[in-house]
């Protein structure tokens, strides 16, 4: 592997569900130490590092989250089984039968979701399909007593999916967990390093966000800090390439270069800085693609509405299978993220975005 490939991995397989994102925050603090003149997190625990640039102004928030969706113990049953409580949007039918890494205080713990094997169904029961409050994860303990004493299970425990990373089609598609938005943080820490060899007229502050997933909580916090002038959020984007998704629902899909969001339920993006994203790809030969979803929402949106309004706009990576234990995205439309945000950075001077927020 690569090194880019090396990291991505690294990302995709740290635990960090909302909330519980420290092992990710080590990783960004540790890839960023030496491209940034000073690193600090706010008050709920975003990582903020302020790269070097050739201007103190304008302010360049770069942000992608570090929390992943994820579950927390709710409390364990008499016979030893944990009940959970959902971190962020899953998918119900998703979580069934699947296997589960519990942090606890003394160690990690591995479990199932435990499924009623079908053979003692009826036809109406098999009809009805699973009912969230029915699932538990099996965790092989004896008792309540035992998931206590001796694994360490306490109510709160984070949770998050088994799911390696694996490289497929010979390295052009990577499969993994977590996508959104470790691949988001990924493009960070690239186009940090480009920035490093070519500072650009601005200073931009590298935000990995924290508990995106329950409510977009540490992209208000880290706006607060950083006062933005002009935001750029990194997402995870929807792909709609595969069986069972329409274009309707969709447009963007693996291969086709970075997407540009146009509409998702909690943002429209600054028209202004939507078309300079659109200009500076075509000059540096980078395709782009657009989608525009009907649901859906990302930091992007709090960040746009910090200071008296920030213009915004979300880039995302196409990815299949999003809020589900695994997901795949294409290495070329990660370079072509990288190359497009390092290139937009350094468009943006003094003049381009004070024209940015003109409406006249």
């Amino acid at each position: 592997m690569d090194r880019i490939e090396c990291i991505l991995k690294e990302l995709t397989e740290a635990f960090g569900p909302s909330g519980f994102e420290d092992s990710v925050r080590k990783i960004m603090r540790r890839e960023l130490l030496g491209l940034s003149d000073t690193i600090t997190t706010d008050g709920i625990g975003s990582l903020i590092a302020q790269l070097p640039g050739s201007k103190a102004n304008p302010r360049i928030m770069l942000a992608a989250h570090m929390d992943e969706v994820g579950l927390m113990v709710k409390y364990i049953t008499a016979d030893g089984f944990v009940k959970f409580q959902q971190l962020g949007g899953w998918l119900d039918q998703s979580l069934l039968g699947q296997r589960w890494r519990i942090m606890t205080g003394k160690q990690e713990v591995i479990g199932v979701t435990g499924v009623k094997t079908p053979h003692v169904m009826g036809a109406e029961e098999r009809r009805n399909g699973l009912k969230l409050d029915n699932l538990f994860i099996d965790i092989g303990a004896t008792s309540q007593k035992d998931a206590e004493d001796r694994l360490g299970i306490r109510p709160g425990d984070p949770i998050v999916p088994v799911s390696e990373f694996a490289r497929l089609d010979e390295g052009r598609l990577y499969l993994g967990e977590a996508w959104d938005d470790r691949v988001g943080l990924a493009v960070i820490l690239e186009v940090a390093r480009a920035l490093n060899n070519n500072h650009p007229p601005n200073t931009v502050h590298a935000i990995g966000t924290v508990q995106e997933e329950v409510g977009l909580r540490g992209a208000r916090t880290s706006s607060y800090v950083v006062k933005p002038d002009i935001g750029i959020n990194i997402e995870a984007g929807v792909a709609g390439d595969y069986p069972g998704i329409t274009k309707d629902e969709a447009q963007e899909r693996l291969g086709g270069g970075p997407t540009i969001f146009l509409h998702d339920s909690m943002m429209l993006p600054n028209v202004n800085l939507r078309n300079l994203v659109e200009t500076v790809a075509k000059a540096n030969n980078i395709t782009v693609q657009f989608n525009v979803l009907k649901g859906y929402g990302e930091d992007g949106a709090e960040i746009q509405r910090s200071r008296t309004g920030t213009p915004t706009v979300n880039i995302a990576i196409p990815t299949r299978y999003l809020h589900s234990h695994n997901g795949i995205i294409n290495r070329s439309d990660f370079d072509s993220a990288v190359r497009l945000v390092t290139a937009v950075i350094h468009s943006l001077d003094s003049d381009v975005c004070d024209s940015l927020t003109s409406f006249d």
